[in-house]
């Protein structure tokens, strides 16, 4: 009996341990890309981007690891998966590199702000979630055709990553990302050896480097604007709702306050937005990981792991930076896929508001920026300023399409 006891107390602690290691692991290899991608269009120099990524990576790692701890439960931080792919499909803004590092450090403080005062994250709520997702829709546009263009120019280095990624989205989608960053690696392996490319043994170390940031008004409303709002709607406000999908009821503003505080700490390091995790807390928090009671072992299972990671990422950037044209914006598009599919089905899932969900898309997607504002600010602004104008001073309800064989 007291074996038997034993054993089941060791099978519910290797579960969640199991799955924290899977989810970090899985999240990792789906966004890794994105972020040193997204810092680099933001000004960053390589070793300022790898920077970026290693304290984002340890620092979400130990607030995830705290939080769990804390909680007991399976409570998590991340990067912001999505507000990397803004920096990716916003200009540079003037100032350069540590203007932007302004720009994240005021979006961290806004998200903090947010969990010291619950009032500001009912304001974002009032934001239509339309709007917001036809927004990111626009962002991620650009970066999801990527893939199409890389294979036309370098089918033999491409046309690889996207067949595992598909067979592997039709037998095992939870290994897809994963399956296409191995593949990535081994192209790039065949790459370097053909080339002769040969790497200095620093660049595999872990090293943060410090930029000053700069603040300038344009920057705020431009970038930190935009990057606070997305980070929020896509990942702050979904991370709730997936804990509470699962039966947790978690103490809203003493995380998102936590994850805003390390946000702005790491800014001057290269880090952009920490966040609650969203869909990488799916997997830890659901009954593939383990007893209820036990899951915020995961919770920590998976910062240790993140953790882990951010002190090897400086080489798995190095790596990937070295490949042929057109793997990293293959590797990145199938990552931002699924993202991209959510926000645009979701963008028209109301018949009254796709019209101004549409130009929030459009404005978004053209990459435009006018007096040094870019397309997501105009993207929202034209979204708003649109549905205003269709339904103010109307009655609830008048300005819906009747139900047509033309309407959809």
């Amino acid at each position: 009996m007291k074996r038997s006891v034993k054993r089941t107390d060791a099978t519910s602690t290797r579960i969640p341990i199991s799955a924290g290691i899977v989810a970090s692991i899985v999240a990792f290899s789906a966004a890794f890309s994105i972020v040193i991608g997204g810092l680099e269009a933001a000004g960053a120099s390589h070793t300022q981007a790898v920077s970026g990524l290693v304290i984002l990576a340890v620092v979400s790692g130990a607030i995830s690891v705290f939080m769990s701890w804390r909680t007991r439960m399976p409570l998590t931080a991340a990067w912001s998966t999505p507000g990397a792919a803004l920096l990716m499909a916003t200009p540079i803004v003037a100032g350069g590199w540590p203007v932007a590092v302004g720009a994240f450090v005021v979006c961290g403080i806004l998200l903090a702000v947010t969990g010291f005062f619950p009032v500001v994250s009912r304001l974002v709520q009032r934001i239509p979630a339309t709007l917001i997702q036809a927004m990111l829709a626009g962002i991620l546009f650009p970066l999801v055709v990527a893939p199409v263009s890389a294979v036309a120019s370098s089918p033999l280095t491409v046309a690889p990553i996207l067949i595992v990624w598909l067979i592997l989205n039709r037998f095992r989608p939870q290994w897809a990302i994963l399956g296409a960053l191995v593949t990535t690696l081994t192209v790039i392996g065949f790459h370097i050896t053909s080339t002769g490319i040969t790497f200095a043994p620093a660049e595999f170390i872990p090293r943060l480097e410090w930029t000053t940031p700069e603040f300038t008004l344009q920057a705020c409303i431009s970038l930190a604007l935009p990057l606070y709002i997305v980070t929020m709607a896509s990942q702050n406000i979904p991370g709730v709702a997936v804990m509470q999908s699962f039966g947790y009821t978690i103490p809203w503003r003493s995380p998102l306050a936590l994850t805003g505080v390390g946000s702005a700490l790491t800014a001057p390091l290269g880090g952009h937005a920490i966040n609650l995790a969203a869909i990488s807390a799916a997997l830890i928090a659901g009954p593939e990981a383990g007893p209820h009671g036990r899951r915020w072992i995961a919770g920590m299972s998976a910062g240790g792991t993140s953790i882990m990671l951010g002190i090897l990422s400086p080489g798995l950037a190095t790596l990937i930076l070295a490949g042929p044209a057109g793997v990293l914006p293959a590797l990145a598009g199938v990552a931002l896929l699924p993202t991209f599919v959510s926000a645009i089905s979701q963008s028209f899932a109301i018949a009254a508001q796709r019209v101004p969900a549409a130009l929030t898309f459009l404005v978004a997607a053209s990459g435009i920026s006018v007096l040094g504002l870019s397309s997501a600010f105009w993207a929202l602004a034209t979204g708003l300023v649109v549905r205003g104008v269709l339904t103010i001073g109307r009655p609830r309800g008048a300005h819906a399409p009747k139900a047509t064989r033309d309407t959809p």
